[in-house]
């Protein structure tokens, strides 16, 4: 089993697609660092030899920022987003959608489970 920035790789997968397990990679980087590599992108991970896997991890290292760096490094921009009071800040603070999707009838996702208020009773005579 190769493992690559701290994530173990499925094994039976092509590599190119293998690569998308690691957080800060997709497709279209994966083929990247595989050419850089010089390795076959349609290669099973478990045909690499270590040669092939220690090309990968170099790559890597050097082109892409990957896993807790990149994490760390996405909190901080909330944080400043968050500390310097934008729109975008106030609606993560709230936990509200933040790139301006309706939240009438949606956002369950961002918003939580549904809190329920009482409504007003109705005055009888």
């Amino acid at each position: 089993m190769a493992r690559v920035s701290g994530i173990d790789l499925p094994k039976n997968k092509r590599g190119f697609v293998a690569l998308t397990y690691i957080y800060g990679i997709g497709r279209s980087t994966a083929k990247y660092i595989l050419e850089t590599a010089q390795v076959d992108p349609q290669k099973k991970v478990h045909e690499w030899n270590d040669d092939e896997a220690t090309a990968i991890r170099n790559a890597i290292n050097a082109e892409v920022k990957v896993e807790g760096a990149l994490r760390s490094e996405v909190q901080l921009n909330i944080k400043r987003l968050m500390d310097i009071g934008s729109y975008r800040g106030i609606r993560h603070r709230k936990g509200l959608p933040v790139r301006g999707q309706s939240t009438k009838r949606n956002a369950r996702t961002r918003k939580g489970k549904r809190k329920t208020v009482a409504g007003k009773k109705k005055v009888t005579k």
